[in-house]
């Protein structure tokens, strides 16, 4: 069997045996507690452009869902296989490390199938998150978003020493991201060298186009205007970035 083929059972297999782990669905499950308890509280408040709090955070939880799969997620799972020996003994089979990358992207996108579709549904019954206007950009925003994250999260994960590393690294940078990026708090709100930096990042450029999916109006957005080609380029950036770094890098580290 070829490369994709292997990556993509193993990352099957990988995600079932997740989601049997109790402790998975518990964090999978806090998760979803705070959302809901942020969409009872703040919810009914207006985002500007005719778009409710409600609808706007729900969106944007779903922006995150993908962000921290490939920055958080990704690096604890892979500096863990590291630490445990996982990625040296992969190395010596043939194919091993690109069936391990694949089989992990694999993993994550169903991760993260699953889980937007269950913040679409509390989304609409808790905040009047409609269906999306336009399903075409709601499937390309959560694959190139996946894409600009998931191949630089596997290039973190192999520098990092071992998953407590990683949480601690990790962790707050990507919390800050998250109040940073306008996927919870319009970015208009914000000050304006904040406004700069988020827009280096691929997370608020996938809540852009994830609320083009959605919202029919952009006059909330930071320059009242959908910016796809824009959005689409950023994240596209990161994507070939982190497809370039990431192979090289599990392979020098597996080779010390």
């Amino acid at each position: 069997m070829n490369t994709l083929t292997l990556g993509v059972r193993r990352g099957l297999i990988e995600q079932g045996s997740i989601m049997r782990d109790g402790k998975e669905l518990g964090g999978q499950l806090g998760g979803l507690v705070m959302f809901v308890l942020l969409m009872l509280w703040i919810g009914g408040n207006p985002a500007g452009g005719g778009v409710g709090m409600g609808a706007f955070m729900a969106v944007g939880f779903i922006a995150f869902t993908v962000f921290s799969a490939g920055m958080m997620s990704l690096p604890m799972l892979i500096a863990a296989d590291r630490e445990e020996g996982a990625l040296l003994r992969l190395r010596a089979l043939p194919k091993g490390i690109p069936v391990y990358v694949t089989g992990r992207a694999v993993s994550l996108l169903v991760h993260i199938v699953v889980n937007s579709a269950i913040m679409m549904a509390l989304g609409a019954a808790l905040g009047g998150l409609g269906t999306p206007s336009n399903w075409l950009t709601l499937a390309w925003a959560l694959g190139l978003g996946a894409l600009a994250v998931v191949p630089l999260g596997t290039a973190i994960g192999a520098m990092l020493p071992n998953a407590k590393a990683a949480a601690a690294v990790i962790g707050l940078p990507t919390m800050f991201l998250m109040i940073m990026s306008g996927v919870m708090i319009p970015l208009r709100m914000m000050p304006e060298a904040v406004q700069w930096i988020a827009q280096a990042f691929p997370l608020y450029w996938q809540g852009h186009a994830l609320r083009a999916a959605f919202f029919d109006s952009a006059a909330g957005e930071l320059h009242g205007v959908w910016e796809l080609g824009t959005a689409a380029m950023v994240m596209g950036a990161w994507a070939v970035a982190g497809m370039v770094l990431a192979p090289w890098l599990l392979r020098r580290v597996t080779r010390k």
